[in-house]
């Protein structure tokens, strides 16, 4: 049977609302040690999705004619700045499969999940499928050896 996306999701989800500003962001990133920050609006819905990648180096960096522009993380701007608007998902009852998919299709490093409701449940990152993928060699392994002593 193949593996659902539920099984190694991270259930943990931290997310920030669309006011915060990116030096807040940048300290939750941090502390938290995690790369992607859903952001939702006061109601719970996802709306956006922010990255380091958005923090280090925003997308208007490169369309200012200024080139010896500096970017300094400050709260002036707002996540709801930067972020992601059309975010790419996964949901809980996908398969591995489906989901790697669609990480690679997109060349993000993680999705935000959610139930058959839309509401938002995990984030399922590259880490997370490393670790599907290790607990399947582990598996494959194990049923090696009970063939072998069988």
């Amino acid at each position: 049977m193949p593996k659902k996306v539920s099984e190694f999701m991270t259930r943990k989800v931290i997310t920030i609302q669309p006011e915060a500003g990116l030096r807040e962001a940048f300290f939750v990133m941090r502390d938290e040690a995690i790369r992607h920050l859903p952001v939702t609006n006061e109601d719970g819905e996802l709306i956006g999705i922010v990255s380091d990648r958005e923090l280090r180096r925003p997308r208007w960096v490169d369309e200012s004619p200024d080139i010896g522009h500096e970017y300094d993380l400050t709260n002036d701007l707002h996540i709801g700045d930067v972020m992601i608007r059309d975010v790419v998902h996964v949901r809980t009852y996908d398969t591995l499969t489906k989901a790697v998919g669609t990480i690679l299709d997109h060349n993000i490093g993680a999705a935000p999940v959610l139930d058959k409701t839309g509401k938002l449940v995990g984030m399922l990152s590259a880490v997370d499928l490393l670790k599907a993928f290790q607990a399947t060699l582990e598996s494959q392994k194990a049923n090696k050896k009970k063939k072998v002593n069988a």
